[in-house]
């Protein structure tokens, strides 16, 4: 396949890359490097130098993007290009919107007019859990048929996107030239690919297992717990941690497996949860650095407990998480922040 891939210079967008080029496909990778890196860029293209290629320009540059999917003969968009920080989204949403919504609708005429206005043929977006928002414990496990309130712009952003594509494919059905739309709604991401060639690096970063493990490599003098008193068996919040390679599995075989015409929405997570003292339990035991750890009051919005139903991902595309023990997440990743102290330095 010819595949574009956006926000391909962020932490799961270079993995994606790095998967595809493995399976032999032909890949693109576009984003204007607001928070992405270069250097996982130029060790792809290293490495592939005559199926990947690299364009810095904005989702929204409707012209850039339209010319690369005629050059590159694309059929295949892989949509991750967004920012993703929710309290940032809380503090600046029209910025948010501005990306997630008005910049991917610039990425939706491009694929609309591409191919003398036939189209790309395949559309997997890289949607949230945080579509759903706050759900009663009786909706935990989350399945695909959850209520979607979400609790920020960014949520909503997200949300808002699905229905924008619902109605693209809509369109797109009715001028008999349909396309293949998929949405994955992902929980926790974490980990790093198993070559050690690719990581995880965010400015600023927020996510609990890389700033753990910034503790444990000295980087940080401690770090803190937001809330020890949930009705929890150890008092934190518990999440679904899905390792980043089985996430990018989960994209391809969507890829493989939805056909032309079909809209399908998918969860993403192994289907089980892991607390925060566990996490980080398991940060230190794979590290063998017991850093210090404050505990601090809870943080407005955090839900107790979330975690995946994946039944319909399992049943629909014959996806199931390989990696689930929660100490071989932290040691890939720990893995590349041991090799790779200051990120991609670049």
């Amino acid at each position: 396949m010819q595949i574009l891939v956006t926000g391909a210079a962020g932490y799961i967008g270079s993995h994606a890359c790095q998967r595809l080029l493995a399976d032999g496909h032909h890949v693109v990778g576009l984003d204007n490097l607001h928070r992405g890196h270069i250097t996982p860029m130029n060790l792809l293209a290293q490495q592939h130098p005559d199926r990947f290629t690299f364009i810095q320009s904005d989702l929204g540059d409707t012209p850039t993007v339209l010319a690369a999917l005629n050059e590159h003969r694309i059929d295949t968009v892989l949509h991750f290009g967004a920012l993703a920080y929710v309290g940032e989204s809380v503090e600046d949403p029209l910025w948010y919107y501005r990306n997630n919504i008005a910049s991917a609708i610039g990425l939706l005429d491009a694929c609309d007019a591409a191919h003398d206005a036939k189209g790309i043929t395949r559309f997997i977006f890289s949607s949230s859990c945080a579509t759903y928002g706050d759900l009663p414990d009786d909706r935990i496990p989350v399945a695909e048929d959850a209520p979607q309130n979400p609790t920020s712009p960014y949520g909503y952003t997200k949300l808002h996107f699905e229905h924008i594509l619902r109605d693209y494919a809509t369109k797109r059905q009715r001028e008999n030239n349909p396309i293949a739309l998929t949405m994955l709604r992902y929980f926790n991401v974490a980990g790093s690919d198993r070559s050690g060639l690719l990581g995880e690096d965010h400015t600023p970063e927020t996510h609990l297992i890389p700033v753990a493990l910034n503790t444990a490599l000295g980087k940080r003098e401690s770090m803190s717990i937001f809330g020890t008193d949930y009705p929890t068996p150890d008092g934190t919040n518990i999440r679904d941690y899905v390792h980043v390679e089985d996430l990018i599995d989960a994209h391809v075989r969507a890829m493989n497996t939805i056909e032309i015409g079909q809209v399908e929405a998918f969860n993403v997570g192994i289907g089980k949860g892991y607390s925060v003292r566990e996490i980080l339990d398991s940060v230190k035991r794979v590290s063998g650095v017991d850093f210090p750890v404050l505990e601090g009051d809870r943080r407005a919005g955090d839900a107790i407990a979330l975690y995946n139903d994946p039944t319909k991902i399992k049943s629909a595309l014959g996806w199931d998480a390989q990696v689930t023990d929660i100490d071989e997440v932290v040691a890939s990743a720990w893995a590349w922040f041991k090799a790779n102290p200051n990120g991609y330095d670049d």
